[in-house]
């Protein structure tokens, strides 16, 4: 691929992705109604402050969770690949584990695991 495509085809992405945001904003339903500005649209008036602060735990607690999800992603092209690869693909999928394993432990040790 020569590099007068590559440049092409960038130019060409940024023209329909921002020619696709002025279309959207120009031609988009807009209501400027008091609730719409609500945090929440449910029809319920809020009581006490809306801007509150949440612990950081929260947000730890999260990340971890995405990555040990996406960590099982990575089992299932494993899996189907093991008995074709056979002992290399399960010693990379041990280091891979322990790899995990060490940053769970740093994560209990940092305190990142309890909910309080």
């Amino acid at each position: 691929m020569s590099s007068e495509s590559l440049v092409l085809f960038f130019v060409l992405a940024l023209v329909l992705v921002g020619g696709a945001i002025v279309f959207s904003s120009l031609v988009a339903p807009r209501s400027f109604n008091h609730e719409k500005f609500e945090p929440y649209e449910c029809g319920i008036p809020t009581e006490g402050p809306t801007w509150i602060q949440f612990s950081v735990g929260y947000y730890l607690f999260a990340i971890i969770y995405l990555v040990f999800d996406v960590e099982t992603v990575f089992l299932f092209p494993w899996a189907d690949v093991m008995k074709a690869v056979g002992m290399r693909a399960f010693i990379e999928i041990v280091v891979f584990f322990f790899i995990l394993g060490l940053g769970l432990l740093y994560a209990w040790k940092k305190g990142a695991l309890k909910w309080v």
